[in-house]
């Protein structure tokens, strides 16, 4: 994509930004995440259907604050992700420049966070079909019957994280299942471990996942765990309205409450 790559270069040669988060290839033609700090080097610069990172990941990381201002590739799942981050207080609406790329492969700067809402507007990115008729099937399910899938799939879990590796809305610096005074969640790959983990990480994206289905992909073992997050996020939206990425002052959504909230949740 000449115009990105032009652009990513004009912006560096005015040192109107410090880096350019993109997409780059490696020697065997896959896909990786480059850090463009040279104008020169925005030929290296791509973007097709085979980027498909979340690259808003990398705007949380000590190492890339560290590069100074950001300009960032961004599909519109990521695109979701600054603005949530910016909700959360992990980014600011002028330090980072949003180069967004829409559904149909065209390329949009958004010099600021607002113009960012202002094409949200315009609709979300739709969740794979793949995984609507998986969840369809799961809903479908008895509770033993959803109960005995989560199960098998767990259990093939070896805690390596690359779920929350991956995930750009896991951004703590140390997560609470690193601790081991006082130990929430045990350490070992486990059944009850393994089921502590996935619930409670999809519990702390409930109304903060953008629906990149990032953590699925990352997964070596191809659990569908992306499908609680979704799963969670379908539930926060449908009880309270909240809709994680379209908003960059967007309250939490599970520590703030309104006198109209629904409660027939609570059993």
């Amino acid at each position: 994509m000449e115009e990105l790559r032009n652009r990513a270069k004009q912006l560096l040669e005015a040192k109107t930004v410090d880096v350019v988060i993109g997409y780059g290839e490696t020697l065997n033609n896959k896909i990786k995440a480059v850090f463009i700090r040279k104008p020169e080097d925005a030929v290296k610069l791509v973007y097709d259907e085979r980027c498909t990172q979340n690259l808003g990941v990398y705007l949380t990381k000590h190492e890339v604050k560290h590069f100074g201002k950001p300009a960032i590739v961004a599909s519109v799942s990521t695109m979701r992700t600054v603005l949530q981050l910016c909700s959360e207080k992990q980014v600011k609406d002028d330090g980072v420049l949003v180069l967004g790329v829409t559904l149909e492969g065209k390329f949009l700067e958004f010099p600021t966070f607002k113009t960012v809402e202002t094409f949200m507007e315009k609709g979300v990115q739709p969740i794979p079909a793949k995984d609507l008729e998986l969840m369809a099937k799961i809903e479908t399910m008895s509770l033993d019957e959803r109960w005995a899938f989560w199960q098998e799939e767990l259990q093939k879990c070896t805690k390596c994280y690359a779920c929350r590796a991956s995930c750009p809305m896991c951004y703590c610096n140390r997560c609470m299942v690193d601790y081991n005074q006082p130990q929430w969640i045990s350490v070992p790959s486990t059944e009850i471990g393994n089921l502590e983990w996935h619930l409670m990480r999809a519990m702390h994206l409930a109304g903060r996942c953008v629906n990149c289905g990032e953590c699925g992909r990352a997964c070596p073992q191809e659990i569908p765990i992306h499908l609680l997050t979704f799963k969670a996020s379908e539930e926060a939206q449908n009880q309270f309205g909240a809709v994680a990425g379209l908003s960059s002052t967007m309250p939490s959504t599970l520590s703030s409450w309104k006198p109209n909230d629904k409660e027939n949740f609570i059993q």
